[in-house]
């Protein structure tokens, strides 16, 4: 079954599941990801989300963003803590009715480009990639941060060799000097980082509008039907990363942070490092979720589109974020 079609069949599920909604709810399940600390995992552990919300939460660790909006449309899960963008955009770009309702963390410098250190270009120089080889995963926000920048620096991507490479293979092609360039994330992107260095650093990348986040998600009809009760979830997230934002809880935080991520400290704090928590003010901003988070959903959209991961986008992506719950959080 192909993407579009498995998506669409969920969306009369995710309906069916949002009617079933009108009843206060005595417990709710919240998706999350293994292997990628945020503070909230503190609050979790320590139980803040449920004393705030008079509701039992059952958290439920998951593998992928796809598996997340899978899960939503049937109805096995309520909120999706840290959503990919990109896998939110296929979701809705195909018919599922899910909105985003916080940017859960801004990641800029976990994303990047990388040119080989023997080519000695950065970004006083960057015409000079014209007719270079690059390694990128097509129909990714990756892709869509190359095509971004390579216009920001006035070169043509048709004169460039694009060979479509996930991170891995990306990574180790740029260390075996097969590729010019390397675009990617995560372990690969530092991976490459070995053998090169950025244009523009993730600060930087974020000016231009190159956004890199993740979303706390959920279906229509369960905020539709639940706002009060998504509201204390987004207080409570938004009271961890305060909490986390000052220093002075770091000793506190990490090893209840690190324990429920299923790492050591060390790796907890270098992957976190990286990370960046918008507080609720700037979510709401026109930098965020006030107009530049559905610009950039759109530009997504038509990528995987001109790509082929998608068979249609929307016509504006305004309707996939609801402010209104986090609005209420700010009040609380």
């Amino acid at each position: 079954m192909s993407v579009k079609k498995h998506l669409l069949s969920a969306v009369a599920a995710t309906a069916m599941f949002a009617g079933s909604q009108a009843s206060a709810l005595e417990e709710i399940t919240v998706a999350f990801f293994q292997e990628w600390p945020m503070p909230f995992q503190h609050h979790k552990v320590m139980g803040a989300y449920e004393e705030e919300m008079g509701v039992k939460i059952n958290w439920r660790a998951f593998g992928s963003g796809t598996e997340m909006s899978a899960a939503m449309a049937s109805g096995d899960v309520h909120l999706s803590v840290s959503q990919g963008l990109p896998p939110f955009v296929v979701a809705t770009s195909s018919g599922q009715d899910l909105q985003i309702i916080d940017v859960a963390v801004s990641y800029a410098d976990n994303d990047n480009c990388v040119v080989a250190e023997a080519l000695e270009i950065d970004k006083t120089n960057a015409s000079e990639l014209a007719g270079k080889k690059v390694a990128v995963p097509l129909g990714t926000a990756a892709h869509y941060g190359f095509l971004k920048q390579m216009s920001h620096f006035g070169v043509d991507v048709g004169s460039m060799e694009v060979v479509n490479m996930n991170p891995p293979e990306g990574a180790a092609a740029i260390a075996q000097g097969a590729v010019d360039m390397f675009c990617g994330w995560g372990g690969s992107l530092r991976r490459a980082l070995e053998h090169g260095n950025v244009l523009i650093t993730g600060d930087e990348k974020t000016e231009l509008g190159i956004l890199v986040f993740d979303v706390t998600s959920a279906p229509a009809g369960f905020v539709a039907e639940n706002g009060d009760l998504v509201a204390k979830f987004l207080k409570v997230t938004a009271d961890a990363n305060a909490m986390w934002a000052d220093e002075a809880n770091h000793a506190a935080m990490l090893p209840v942070i690190a324990k429920d991520a299923g790492m050591d400290e060390t790796a907890t704090m270098e992957t976190i490092s990286t990370f960046t928590f918008p507080t609720v003010e700037a979510q709401l901003g026109a930098g965020w979720l006030g107009g530049n988070a559905q610009t950039f959903m759109k530009g997504v959209a038509d990528v995987f589109l001109e790509a082929g991961s998608i068979d249609a986008t929307l016509d504006t992506y305004e309707n996939t974020v609801n402010t209104g719950p986090l609005q209420s959080a700010k009040g609380m």
